[in-house]
C-alpha cells in the first residue's frame, strides 16, 4: 500500500501577453463613442457665470451714474424757459443754504433742493450766498440763479403800467395770457409782488393833491399814470405806486391841467373821468382827442347824455357780464346822464390836455370809421349818414 501523499501539480502559470509598445508620438484618445454622458469639468463655467455677474453689476451701476447725471443736469435748468415773469425774494440775514432752497423751491424757481445743494457744493458757492433782496425769474437757470446769489448785488427792472389800462383786469376775460394783460394788478405781481402786497397797496388811501375831490371809498382807477419805472428790489408795491401818483401829478402841475379843467366847469376829479373816456374812444387817434373832448364837453353842457359805449363796456366788466351797450350800470353813460361815478381807464397826457384844451366846435356827435378816421357831426341826421362809413364797428352790440 502506497501512503505517500498524492504529488501535487504545479499552478498553472497565466501566460504572458506582450504588447508592442506605443506610438508616444500620437496620443490616445478613450473611446467615447458609447459614453452616453459626459461629465466635464464645472469649474469654468463657474468663473465664466461669476465673470457675467460681475460685467452686469458693473453696466447696471454705469446706468444708474448715467440716469442720475441726467437728472442732476435736467434739475439745473430752468423750471420754465420761456417765463416772463419776475420772483422778488428776499433772503434773510443767516439763513442756511438749505433754508436757501426751501424758498426758492417753494417759489417755483428751482427744480430740486437736492439739485441747488449738489451744486453748491460741486462749486464751493455753499458759503458765499448772500442774504438780500432779490429779483428772479422761472426763466433762469439753476447756476444763474446761484451766481445772483453769491454777486449779492441789488436787482433793477422795469415795470410798465399802460396808458389805458384799468385797476384790474375785467372778470369776464379770464383766459386772456397774463403777459398780455394791460392792467396793474396784473402788471404788479409779474413784477414779483405778491398778491397779499398787490392787494394791500391797491387799497390803501394815498394822500396826494392829486386825489383832491376823488370821493372817499372810490377806488385808484385812472390814477396809475402809464409809463415805464426803473425801481429795485427793496421797492415795495406802495412805493411803486406812488411813483406813478408822483409822475402823474407831475405831469397836472407842469402842464397847467387843472386850471384847464376848472375853465371846462370841471374839478380834477372830473377831469380825469372824463380825460379816461376820451383815452378808451381815442386811444389808437390822439390828434383826435380835443376834437372828441369837445364832444363830450358840449353834450355835459346841453344836458345829454354821453352816450359813450366804453363805459358801457366798463360798466358790464364790472358787472361781470358780456359787453353790450344795453346792460344798466351807473356807468353805462347810453342810459344815465351826466359823468360816470369815476374814471375808466389810465388817461394819458395828451387825453388830459385835450380835455383841458379842449378843440374848437359844435359838434354834438362822432363815431370811428372802419377805414381808422373819425366823423364827427353836428346834427342827428349827419351822424346817421356817417354810419355809412362804420359798417363793421358800428355793428358790435
Amino acid at each position: 500500500m502506497d501512503i505517500r501523499p498524492p504529488k501535487r501539480r504545479p499552478a498553472a502559470v497565466p501566460p504572458v501577453v506582450t504588447q508592442p509598445a506605443p506610438d508616444v508620438s500620437t496620443p490616445t484618445f478613450p473611446d467615447l463613442s458609447s459614453v452616453d454622458d459626459v461629465v466635464l469639468p464645472s469649474k469654468p463655467k463657474r468663473i465664466k457665470r461669476v465673470w457675467w455677474m460681475i460685467g452686469g453689476a458693473v453696466l447696471l451701476l454705469l446706468s444708474c451714474a448715467a440716469v442720475i447725471a441726467g437728472l442732476y443736469q435736467y434739475q439745473l435748468r430752468p423750471v420754465d424757459p420761456g417765463s416772463t415773469t419776475r420772483v422778488r425774494v428776499t433772503i434773510a440775514s443767516g439763513s442756511s443754504p438749505a433754508q436757501i432752497a426751501d424758498t426758492l423751491l417753494e417759489e417755483k424757481l428751482i427744480q430740486s433742493t437736492r439739485a441747488f445743494d449738489i451744486y453748491t457744493r460741486l462749486t464751493k458757492t455753499r458759503n458765499q450766498l448772500k442774504a438780500g433782496s432779490y429779483s428772479f425769474s422761472p426763466s433762469q437757470s439753476l447756476a444763474l440763479i446761484v451766481d445772483h446769489l453769491v454777486s449779492g448785488k441789488a436787482d433793477q427792472f422795469k415795470v410798465t403800467f399802460f396808458t389805458g389800462g384799468t385797476v384790474k383786469a375785467a372778470p369776464n376775460t379770464p383766459n386772456t395770457p397774463n403777459n398780455k394783460k394791460t392792467d396793474v394788478e396784473t402788471r404788479l405781481l409779474r413784477a414779483g409782488f405778491s398778491q397779499a402786497e398787490v392787494d394791500a397797496a391797491l387799497a390803501k388811501t394815498y394822500s396826494s393833491p392829486l386825489f383832491a375831490g376823488k370821493p372817499v371809498g372810490t377806488d385808484l382807477e385812472g390814477y396809475v399814470y402809464g409809463d415805464t419805472y426803473v425801481i429795485d428790489d427793496s421797492t415795495t408795491a406802495e412805493q411803486l405806486l406812488t411813483l406813478a401818483f408822483s409822475t402823474l401829478n407831475t405831469a397836472i402841475v407842469d402842464n397847467d391841467i387843472v386850471a384847464g379843467f376848472k375853465a371846462q366847469g370841471l374839478d380834477l376829479y372830473q377831469g380825469i373821468t372824463l380825460a379816461s373816456i376820451v383815452q378808451a374812444e381815442m386811444g389808437s387817434r390822439p390828434t383826435d382827442m380835443p376834437q372828441v373832448a369837445q364832444v363830450f364837453l358840449k353834450r355835459l353842457s346841453v344836458g345829454m347824455p354821453l352816450g359813450s359805449d366804453v363805459t358801457a363796456y366798463y360798466g358790464a366788466d364790472k358787472a361781470g357780464t358780456s359787453h353790450s351797450v344795453s346792460v344798466d350800470t351807473p356807468y353805462n353813460t347810453r342810459i344815465h346822464a351826466g359823468l360816470p361815478p369815476g374814471p375808466i381807464s389810465a388817461p394819458s397826457l395828451a387825453a388830459l390836455k385835450a380835455v383841458a384844451h379842449p378843440a374848437a366846435g359844435e359838434y354834438l356827435f362822432f363815431l370811428s370809421g372802419d377805414d381808422g378816421k373819425t366823423y364827427f357831426a353836428t346834427t342827428d341826421a349827419e351822424h346817421e349818414a356817417n354810419k355809412v362809413h362804420c359798417q363793421q364797428l358800428c355793428a358790435i352790440p
